[in-house]
């Protein structure tokens, strides 16, 4: 007997890779100075976006379990295997390496058009005009969050 993914629910896969994502993150942040409510340490963060994201993960496998009906021995029905999508696997790649590259060499702006116009792409649903229209709403997004709101020192331009 052979062991296949494609026989486990992808539900259950993700519930798993949310879960394994989450407690990995948990296990890293305690490393680091957890701090308080008031001042938070820089473990403060990851900590608890990696029990959310587990709690998150946990949720989603228990929902799956309950909304599975037992199957009559007999009457599974095989559902059909899709290809795999290449078109989103390539566009998420590789924006997260433009992310990298144009982060370091054109500043955070570039860097986080780039990466959102590419994913975008990923979705054969999306056209150009939505794609960019998105890019530049999470470029706007992100300057308020990370720059003024967080102040973060992130270089926005590759002079700045």
């Amino acid at each position: 007997m052979r062991f296949s993914l494609h026989a486990i629910p992808k539900d259950y896969l993700a519930s798993a890779l949310m879960v394994l994502i989450g407690v990995g993150a948990t296990v890293k942040g305690t490393s680091y100075n957890l701090g308080s409510l008031q001042r938070m340490g820089p473990g403060y963060f990851p900590v608890a976006l990696g029990v959310l994201l587990s709690l998150i993960g946990i949720a989603i496998g228990v929902v799956e379990w309950l909304r599975r009906k037992p199957v009559e021995a007999g009457s599974a029905q095989k559902a059909a295997a899709h290809p795999p999508e290449w078109r989103g696997w390539i566009c998420i790649l590789g924006s997260t390496i433009a992310f990298i590259v144009l982060g370091h060499h054109a500043g955070f702006i570039a860097a986080t058009l780039a990466l959102v116009f590419i994913s975008a792409l990923g979705d054969r649903d999306n056209s150009l005009k939505d794609a960019f229209l998105l890019s530049i709403a999470m470029v706007v997004i992100c300057v308020v969050v990370f720059s003024w709101a967080l102040k973060m020192t992130f270089h926005l331009f590759p002079w700045g």
